[in-house]
């Protein structure tokens, strides 16, 4: 069994060796060997749960869900309706960030747009400074 120093796999995997540390510590990465002089020596299937964190987080999982996701990941037949639950809640976060992005960049033309047809001021500072219009942006 191939083990990897630290340094190895940050180089490899460009995660810091803090940020690999704190996996350690939150228990995403568990049974990390150390060497007699207290080196992390890393494994294969280390490395592969370091690439499936990378991957996750990429989706926008947070640190708590990607430690269930790896948990569930050791046994996914019977783990299926969970990792679809949690799947589907992040779909749906994201389908409501797309929508809020979506209002946001057709507030931010319209900003644009008066500002360009605009002589006397700008209408995006006072837009801004507006505050019916940004309780109105928020709702």
């Amino acid at each position: 069994m191939k083990l990897h120093r630290i340094g190895d796999v940050t180089r490899q995997l460009g995660i810091s060796a803090d940020t690999l540390r704190y996996y350690e510590k939150i228990g995403l990465i568990k049974n990390v060997t150390r060497s007699e002089s207290g080196v992390r020596l890393f494994s294969e299937k280390h490395l592969s749960q370091l690439k499936f964190i990378k991957r996750t987080q990429r989706m926008n999982f947070s640190l708590s869900e990607i430690g269930d996701l790896l948990t569930m990941r050791d046994d996914p037949q019977h783990a299926r309706t969970e990792i679809r639950q949690l799947t589907r809640a992040k779909l749906q976060a994201v389908e409501n960030h797309l929508n809020d992005l979506h209002t946001l960049k057709n507030e931010l033309t319209l900003l644009v747009n008066l500002c360009a047809d605009s002589e006397n001021g700008c209408p995006i500072i006072d837009y801004i400074d507006d505050e019916s219009q940004q309780a109105h942006i928020n709702d």
